[in-house]
């Protein structure tokens, strides 16, 4: 890794850790490296940050540079969640009633999106 940053478990088993480098990388039980997210998708994160799954297994970044939230499905293309109202998001989580927590370190908060 190069300069891992968050990390948040797996359901299957598991982890994806985001990378100072702007990557974010998933990896199985055994420690593998199942994929980069940036390889999978051909997308391009500014900076990641916080990263947590959701409970369908979708992995959800958030990104510094970019202000945004986007979620990677296991299949399909990547869905941007959040485009506006964040400053500085960092890090995140998934409650079980749908409901994303994510800290807001430029406005010193917590925002709850569903």
């Amino acid at each position: 890794l190069q300069g891992p940053r968050y990390v948040s478990p797996v359901p299957k088993g598991g982890f994806v850790v985001s990378e100072e480098c702007g990557d974010v990388k998933v990896f199985m039980s055994s420690h593998k490296l199942l994929c980069s997210l940036s390889s999978k998708y051909g997308h391009h994160f500014g900076n990641p940050t916080g990263v947590c799954v959701d409970r369908d297994g979708s992995i959800l970044v958030a990104d510094e540079q970019r202000r945004t939230v986007h979620l990677f499905p296991e299949h399909g293309d990547p869905v941007c969640l959040v485009s506006v109202g964040l400053r500085r998001p960092a890090g995140m989580a998934c409650s079980s009633f749908g409901h994303l927590f994510v800290a807001d370190t430029g406005e010193n908060c917590v925002k709850v999106f569903k």
